[in-house]
């Protein structure tokens, strides 16, 4: 195709089933989604302005067939766990005979394996995409462009916010920074985009809030570094004090989240700059109270921090700790399931996501277990409420995961009443801070009145009302805060249960299908040929795997919709790997599986 001028971005769907989707606590503020597609949004920055572009967030809309007509090539965007939506947007796109575009990080990491894309644009793409263009307008581009350096951020161009729906998301986001100083084994971070942290200038970032609040932006803006402060003395000395003016001149009108490693609690004049320019949630890769297991995947900076501690004065701050954890390191022992329970309860984490340990390509885990003969299957980019690994754990598998289990329905099972304890303590260690209360107006209100017609009523209901009332007269303050929190936690139950209700099904399908395997290889050991007893006994078998596999049909059926596609595809496989055991019976005794 010659000049394509129309450009289509698309960013594929991410799944809903999972706890960062937030969709179930979406419902109650009429938001669609969590936070918008960035990368896609800066890539747009940087094509020219020759261009006609549109962007699709299948995440808020669905992707059209007017929109794909318009288009003269489609630029898709994912990572690992948009790839089945990735797929199906490639395979709709060329059936339709578009050029298809394809970048991000599942592409580069799996460009080798994806079928359908008529051009990868891999890498950080900044210096490359010129090129890339010259030559798909030249009707010469290669299918392959991979970034052989990493690029300079510091005068990037403003993100293309303009072609967002922002009353769609409940976030902005924005980068500062690319790049972490650490080597955690089971990370590829510091593999793609190296160990020594690039940064945006300040005024580039002042720029970008401008842009947001020209557009009429007011709310929390995620700061999406992979580790904030890689470069803690330009954070502090630099970005921090023009935040701080930024938002005394425009009455503080965003709040700040982000990610950084444990030892933002080392400097009190770091946490009080993020503290005096509105963040309110930091996000820490915690992983595990095991010593050992932090030594194993190479989590220094963890082991130098006595992280209770460090917990507690970054919440002093008025910060919220949001923290990752992993289960099922090497050096994991049978005891590391109660101690994750433990940890998150006493410090006061609401929103902890626990996740077992996967690997990713390009990570050094990978690398090693791949080595070891360990890796089984692919990397599905889940890290949270999937219940298998894709490598052989030195953990007994089943151990694992019925521990894994135990931690998910203590942290947001039942009736949630160990969530809300951790939110009050929360709110009990926050003290009075001025930034971390939120106005009042008209969406917050109508977000109250939603969440009190719903909340009280359902299984946890008590539980709610109980920690409501306790902030309303302990921290009247932060009672839009407490709302929050409520619906947060309705999504964490949801997604618990759901996830335990799909675990229960895979759980009794492998079983019936072993069991099934075992009593075949007896049937074989005892039967007699042509024994009519035997062809009797072989027919009762089948009969009674039908039964079992119609009760766990109907435990399917009381899975929610969102989560049953995995487990109907799980359902299928296994029945017909049932029927094939049967199909594989010696010749001289076939007859009576005729018909299965």
């Amino acid at each position: 195709m010659n000049r394509p001028q129309n450009l289509l971005l698309v960013y594929p769907e991410v799944p809903k089933n999972t706890y960062w989707s937030y969709k179930y606590a979406l419902r109650f503020t009429g938001l669609k989604s969590a936070m918008p597609p960035l990368g896609l949004i800066t890539l747009a920055a940087l094509i020219p302005d020759s261009y006609n572009l549109k962007l699709v967030d299948m995440n808020i809309e669905p992707l059209d067939e007017a929109d794909i007509q318009w288009a003269d090539a489609v630029l898709i965007s994912a990572m690992v766990v948009q790839k089945d939506s990735f797929k199906s947007v490639v395979d709709t796109c060329r059936a339709r005979s578009k050029t298809i575009i394809a970048g991000g990080p599942y592409p580069t990491a799996n460009y080798r394996q994806i079928e359908g894309v008529d051009h990868f644009v891999l890498g950080e793409v900044e210096d490359i995409l010129s090129g890339f263009l010259t030559d798909l307008q030249a009707g010469c581009a290669r299918r392959v462009y991979h970034a052989q350096h990493r690029p300079d951020i510091a005068q990037l161009p403003t993100p293309r916010f303009d072609l967002l729906d922002l009353k769609a998301y409940s976030a902005m986001s924005i980068q500062y920074s690319r790049g972490c100083p650490f080597r955690c084994e089971f990370c590829d971070i510091w593999t793609s985009y190296g160990n020594r942290p690039r940064l945006k200038s300040v005024g580039t970032i002042i720029g970008e809030l401008d842009a947001l609040y020209r557009l009429g932006w007011q709310g929390p803006v995620f700061i999406v570094d992979d580790n904030f402060i890689g470069n803690k003395k330009r954070v502090k000395n630099e970005l921090l004090p023009a935040l701080v003016k930024w938002q005394q001149e425009h009455r503080y009108a965003l709040r700040f989240f982000t990610e950084a490693s444990i030892n933002v609690a080392d400097d009190p004049v770091l946490l009080a700059g993020m503290r005096d320019s509105g963040f309110n949630e930091v996000f820490i890769g915690i992983e595990t109270p095991s010593a050992a297991s932090l030594k194993e995947t190479g989590k220094t900076q963890n082991l130098k921090t006595d992280i209770p501690r460090a917990i507690q004065r970054i919440q002093r701050y008025g910060m919220e700790v949001m923290a990752g954890f992993i289960l099922g390191f090497d050096s994991d022992t049978a005891d590391i399931f109660e101690r994750q329970i433990a940890f998150i309860s006493n410090n006061a984490i609401p929103r902890a996501m626990v996740g077992l340990l996967n690997a990713m390509p390009g990570t050094a885990l990978f690398d090693r277990l791949q080595k070891e003969g360990r890796i089984i299957s692919e990397c599905e980019g889940n890290n949270t409420h999937q219940v298998t690994t894709n490598f052989r754990t030195k953990m007994n598998a089943n151990q694992l995961r019925a521990g894994y289990r135990k931690v998910l329905e203590t942290l947001y099972g039942g009736n949630l009443k160990s969530y809300f304890a951790r939110c009050n303590q929360l709110f009990d260690n926050l003290g009075d801070t001025t930034y971390f209360q939120r106005d009042i107006g008209m969406q917050e209100i109508r977000i109250l009145v939603r969440t009190l017609l719903t909340q009280p009523f359902t299984r946890y209901g008590l539980q709610y009302i109980k920690f409501v009332i306790r902030s309303l007269v302990k921290h009247p303050g932060i009672f839009a805060e407490t709302i929050r929190f409520g619906i947060m936690g309705h999504h964490f139950h949801i997604i618990t249960r759901e996830m335990l209700k799909s675990e229960a099904v895979v759980s009794a399908l492998d079983e019936s299908f072993h069991d099934l395997e075992d009593q075949l290889d007896d049937w074989l050991k005892t039967a007699k040929v042509n024994s009519r007893d035997a062809y009797r006994n072989l027919r009762l078998l089948w009969e009674q795997q039908k039964i079992k596999l119609e009760e766990i049909r109907k435990m399917i059926d009381r899975v929610h919709e969102d989560f049953r596609e995995d487990v109907v595809k799980k359902y299928t496989d296994v029945s017909q790997k049932m029927k094939s055991l049967f199909h594989a019976l010696p010749p001289e005794i076939v007859e009576p599986t005729a018909g299965i």
